[in-house]
């Protein structure tokens, strides 16, 4: 019997069990389709993924024998009453997609007796791409042809959002465990709820679906405008000599750099496990090191914290007495700091449960007295969280929500990293306005970019077949709605290539191509942050100032923050307008097939495409096999010993294949040459940079050289106008790390370009904010053109190229 049979049966089977179901619009685009076996729509315990209400949308509804149809301006939703199925059309009557079968299996014991294993399926056309879902270490653009469980974890996060080339996408409203089934059609089904409820949303492009899911869920926030600067980190800085050491180095060297960060146990033992205080005798100074960091240094400075404690710190004891800690082992499993673990002596550490408010209250409770230390941002480990020796019975423990209610943890397993990210950030809204929320997490689910949060893509090894599965990685998360993403620059477990013993990787050719490369990667992803085990990431144990490695390392850094102008004004576009930092190619160029599964490529902005080097271009591939917790064992090749390594011509270029899509013309950056779009080319590329392309009728602002994000001010702007088209940008300033701009105190200033008449017009200023350039002048050119240096008082000017 194949699929799509089978989804016929499960129709007529679930047809007679339903007595309730219900079509919602919110807005125009986006309707919500609910389906319960109760005369009821179903209820959930607690919604803590939508927060809109639905809007007074103007729907006309037609019947025609078992044929309903509400029609809003945007979006025509047909339901057949007698098998129940949807079907979603654009308003002129091209189909988007139907329903398949659904199925509602009541569950007759347990705590969620009474519940229902839910199941519904979406008819995909066979050519159909499938975007979004999470962070799926698959290396796939598309995510057709999967069939997996999806359950938070360290490496693989989901997020219940799925888009589709037609413009259109679903966010599937349950947060239990959910198995996908992508091989045909769209096929879900979640191990508890109460019915089938789901958003169906037609934005007619990629950004639509995206801006109407962000209309549900919530806009994401401004972050700081440091922490679009370098974040440097290690597995771990086991002293505060050692950490102000770094940021020492780092500021005598000249190497930009914005933020340290401390990685865990600074509290001391297992035992002590997240006490969100510097028990560690080797951090007994912490608060002048803090005060170092932030004054001296001018830098700022990043912590972990877990969402778990051990058994003998002040928030095991609150959260214990108010029953909020769950039963299941989780890590570390050990109270000695050993490895392999002893389990002779287990850690008892406890992950919290964040699903109610009293409880996230209790959490930051304690991690306000790293606040009031000055901790600029949190480092929120093992969010999914950790979960050892899984038994499925685990899910079944009893968790108490926000509004009082009971039910099993299996019911709001997926919904975790959302509920214990929002609570740091809801709380430190709640006193402190002067300081903006800034959190780095491992895990996530749909509506965290409300939270100011930045997900890594976990604990991965450090290959290149790992950074090649970055890529697409990071676009497909954005296409969940989330803007704010980064990786381990390096990759986390880089053990391997320590061929010549402790550290020895930095003076291997293999792992420093990489590194490199990555480091290339990075700059162009919303947050760029270096971080690993095994072997030191800081830039200067690669070489020194004049050798080829280092100085790729540092020309990368270099790019980043002349690019800054260009990113924070991007950042606000990410906020105010429900734009994307990285972009798909397919939601820039739809038309051009070409890039529908393409993961290899990116636009950075609405400007800039990036081509990552994923593949050795002066060395042989290392093949490293590693998982989440390989590293933490001795790597087998650790103790080898040779008499050297190769030595590696870095100085000679090499070409690497690079698409640039259909529909217009792109300029090379580094060489300003001019490309016609719809051509792969062969681009021929040094150690220092990896390919970059920048869109014909592009403004891109090009800040100073700085050591850090607010060193100087920008009243010297490069501005350069990439001519074939016309084109729009708007710079954007504010005070760079408070919430006066959701009152309103910032500037924009919008510029254009005509390209027919070669003019550059900026226009007056809008806004104004305290400390604000009065006065400034940009160096305006076109690539490899005269600069003309324009004043600018905040008046419109307009300068001919």
């Amino acid at each position: 019997m194949n699929h799509r049979l089978l989804s016929l049966v499960w129709a007529m089977l679930s047809a007679s069990l339903l007595s309730a179901q219900v079509i919602t619009f919110y807005t125009p685009q986006t309707v919500r389709i609910q389906k319960a076996a109760d005369t009821e729509a179903p209820k959930k315990t607690y919604d803590f993924v939508v927060k809109a209400k639905p809007e007074a949308v103007k729907v006309k509804t037609t019947t025609k024998g078992d044929i309903t149809t509400y029609s809003s301006s945007a979006l025509t939703v047909t339901v057949n009453t007698r098998s129940h199925q949807v079907s979603f059309a654009k308003p002129n009557g091209d189909l988007l997609v139907s329903e398949g079968g659904m199925a509602l299996t009541p569950i007759t014991e347990g705590p969620d007796k009474g519940s229902y294993r839910v199941r519904q399926s979406w008819a995909l056309a066979a050519d159909e791409p499938l975007y979004g879902v999470g962070l799926l270490q698959n290396g796939k653009m598309s995510q057709r042809g999967e069939k997996r469980l999806m359950t938070q974890s360290n490496l693989e996060d989901f997020a219940n959002v799925f888009q589709s080339q037609k413009g259109y996408g679903i966010y599937w409203d349950n947060y239990s465990p959910t198995e996908l089934d992508s091989r045909e059609d769209l096929t879900l089904e979640s191990q508890v709820g109460e019915g089938v409820d789901y958003y169906f949303m037609y934005g007619g492009s990629a950004d639509g679906v995206i801006r109407e899911l962000r209309h549900l869920t919530g806009q994401a926030p401004m972050l700081p405008l440091w922490t679009y600067g370098f974040h440097q980190s290690r597995e771990r800085y086991k002293t505060q000599a050692e950490l102000l050491e770094v940021v020492q180095n780092y500021r005598d060297l000249c190497v930009p750099f914005d933020g340290i960060i401390q990685d865990w146990q600074y509290w001391g033992s297992n035992y002590n496990w997240n006490a969100m205080e510097f028990l560690n005798e080797e951090f007994q100074g912490a608060q002048r090191m803090i005060d170092d960091v932030h004054k001296k240094y001018n830098a700022h400075m990043s912590i972990s914290i877990w969402a778990s404690f051990g058994p003998y710190t002040k928030g095991y004891k609150q959260m214990d007495e108010k029953g909020y800690l769950m039963a299941f082992e989780t890590w570390p499993q050990s109270g000695l700091p050993f490895w392999p673990p002893r389990m002779d002596y287990p850690s008892g550490v406890r992950v919290y449960a964040p699903y109610s408010t009293e409880a996230r209250k209790i959490y930051w409770e304690n991690l306000s007295r790293l606040h009031k230390m000055g901790i600029d941002a949190w480092w929120m480990d093992s969010t999914d969280p950790d979960h050892h020796s899984f038994k499925d019975s685990d899910l079944d423990e009893v968790i108490t929500t926000s509004d009082g209610k009971r039910g099993s943890y299996r019911s709001v397993r997926n919904a975790f990293p959302l509920a214990t990210v929002e609570g740091v950030y809801d709380n430190q809204r709640a006193v402190d306005t002067d300081k903006r929320v800034f959190i780095l997490t491992r895990s996530y689910f749909a509506g965290q970019q409300r939270t100011g949060a930045n997900t890594w893509s976990g604990d991965i090894g450090s290959s290149w077949e790992s950074l090649r599965k970055q890529v697409p990685i990071c676009l497909n998360y954005t296409l969940t709605g989330n803007p704010q993403v980064n990786t381990d620059i390096g990759g986390f477990f880089a053990g391997s290539y320590n061929t010549q013993g402790h550290n020895s990787a930095t003076r291997n050719p293999q792992f420093q191509e990489l590194y490199v490369r990555w480091m290339q990667f990075g700059a162009l992803c919303p947050m760029m942050r270096s971080h690993g085990t095994d072997v030191y990431r800081e830039l200067y144990y690669y070489g020194k100032p004049g050798e080829p490695v280092y100085d790729a390392l540092v020309s990368a850094l270099r790019l980043r923050y002349r690019l800054l102008p260009y990113i924070y004004s991007t950042s606000w576009q990410v906020s105010k307008n429900d734009d994307s930092f990285m972009r798909a190619l397919v939601m820039d160029f739809p038309q051009d097939k070409k890039v529908w599964d393409m993961n290899s490529e990116y636009m950075f902005g609405r400007s800039l495409l990036s081509v990552p080097v994923t593949h050795p271009l002066y060395t042989e591939e290392k093949i490293v096999r590693t998982n989440e917790m390989s590293g933490w064992d001795k790597n087998e090749n650790s103790g080898e010993k040779r008499n050297g390594y190769p030595a590696v011509d870095w100085t000679q270029p090499r070409t690497y294949e690079a698409y640039l899509p259909a529909g217009t013309e792109w300029y090379d950056y580094w060489t300003g040459q001019r490309l016609a779009g719809g051509q792969t080319i062969q681009a021929t590329i040094p150690l220092d940079y990896s390919p970059l392309y920048v869109r014909a009728g592009s403004i891109l602002p090009i800040g100073p050289d700085v050591q850090y994000a607010a060193e100087k001010p920008w009243n010297d702007l490069e501005i350069i106008v990439y001519p074939g088209n016309n084109g729009n940008f708007t710079l954007y300033e504010d005070e760079g790390d408070n919430y006066n701009y959701e009152r309103g105190f910032y500037t924009e200033i919008p510029m254009t370009w005509n390209d027919r008449s070669h003019t550059l017009t900026i226009l007056p200023r809008k806004g104004q904010y305290s400390g604000m350039l009065q006065s400034r002048q940009f160096r305006v050119h076109t690539p490899n053109g005269d600069v003309k240096t324009v004043s600018y008082t905040g008046k419109k000017v307009s300068v001919k190229l």
